[in-house]
């Protein structure tokens, strides 16, 4: 491994980056509630990933944007992959009868504290498709819509984090 990493092939530690570090980072990403600052965090961690694998230091004045064209990284970003499983999740869910899909969609009694409501797992949903969260039920049940609505959703993030 050591001569992989010093060395100077960037698709090779891509590919193992992408193949052992991300998948441990992201695991179980399905169940998250993502926020804002959370986002802000996978993007910095990647970015953080790659400028390690390149041996840049995080002195050196190098936009974000640069880097991912060094690498062509493209629409291939973490957060991306996030959003694509947990609408991946969010549909074989609605799809299936299932425990989950009992715990999800139960209402518990009682009051809500005092304050913000706190962000719900299907906000995201909301959020990404851009449809009310009954439309993406209705979508869900159809495959083939579904995975195309999940490929327009997680296409259209660009880099922020520069």
């Amino acid at each position: 491994m050591e001569k992989i990493w010093k060395g100077q092939d960037k698709q090779t530690k891509l590919k193992i980056v992408r193949a052992c570090i991300f998948p441990t980072a992201i695991y179980g990403c399905e169940g998250w509630t993502l926020t804002t600052a959370d986002e802000k965090k996978i993007n910095a961690f990647e970015m953080k990933c790659y400028r390690r694998m390149l041996r840049i230091p995080w002195i050196a004045k190098r936009k974000n944007t640069e880097i991912l064209k060094e690498l062509k990284v493209g629409q291939d970003r973490l957060l991306n992959n996030i959003k694509a499983r947990k609408l991946s999740y969010f549909s074989h869910l609605k799809r299936h009868d299932s425990l989950e899909k009992h715990i999800l969609e139960a209402r518990l009694e009682g009051k809500r504290r005092k304050g913000r409501p706190t962000r719900r797992w299907t906000e995201d949903i909301k959020e990404w498709l851009q449809i009310s969260p009954t439309e993406a039920v209705r979508e869900a049940q159809k495959r083939e819509v579904f995975r195309q609505r999940v490929g327009e959703a997680t296409s259209t993030q660009t880099c922020q984090d520069e």
